[in-house]
């Protein structure tokens, strides 16, 4: 008998490493959305490390703005971008405070409160696409800015939160050049920084790259 998830909250000095170590440990635990009409969970099957000002396709690769600020910590705290005026992305921000790392959750498996994520994601054609790309991720858990900064690590009361979950063992991460980043940041030579879980079918597919984009 497989063991049920732990429900126990990720502790802040997890997240108080180097981006590296955390985005691929990040894999099989579960991030928790309260929402008002009851919890969403979602089990972590892909992410992507940025790495602040040594990564030109951080956000925060050229120094702290007001979109950017909350990358600088403190770790534990969650990123909300909003992108192609249409879409928002959520990160885990990371690392050492004012280092601007951060990890960007890309897709995932709906454990929990599957129905309430299928009213969000109405044009999903199972429930195995309901998380599958960062803008569907944090669609199906109803993100968007007015959740940036929240700290999902807080005790007590939090919309937002990750679990310890069941982390995925070594022989099943995989990792390569992250998708839609163009120019040096998209070179997975030098950036193979997505992770996902080896054939997991919430994993989104692979793009090159898309003109313009970046990432956390």
């Amino acid at each position: 008998m497989i063991a049920p998830p732990d429900r126990t909250p990720l502790p802040r000095e997890f997240f108080d490493r180097p981006v590296l170590d955390v985005a691929p440990d990040l894999l099989g635990r579960v991030f928790v959305r309260t929402t008002p009409d009851g919890p969403i969970a979602l089990r972590l099957t892909e992410v992507e490390a940025y790495d602040g000002p040594n990564d030109p396709g951080s956000h925060a690769y050229r120094g702290r703005t007001a979109r950017n600020a909350v990358m600088f910590g403190p770790p534990g705290h969650v990123y909300v971008y909003f992108t192609y005026g249409m879409w928002h992305c959520m990160n885990l921000v990371c690392g050492p405070e004012g280092r601007a790392s951060a990890v960007l959750l890309r897709a995932g498996e709906i454990v929990e409160g599957v129905e309430l994520a299928r009213k969000r994601r109405l044009s999903a054609r199972n429930d195995k696409e309901l998380a599958k790309g960062p803008a569907r991720l944090a669609t199906a858990l109803e993100v968007d800015r007015s959740l940036d900064g929240t700290d999902a690590c807080a005790l007590g009361e939090t919309p937002l939160r990750m679990l310890t979950g069941m982390p995925v063992p070594a022989d099943q991460v995989r990792s390569g050049p992250r998708t839609g980043v163009a120019g040096e940041g998209g070179n997975g030579d030098i950036h193979p920084w997505r992770y996902w879980v080896a054939n997991d079918p919430t994993v989104s597919p692979y793009r090159a790259h898309a003109p313009r984009r970046r990432s956390s």
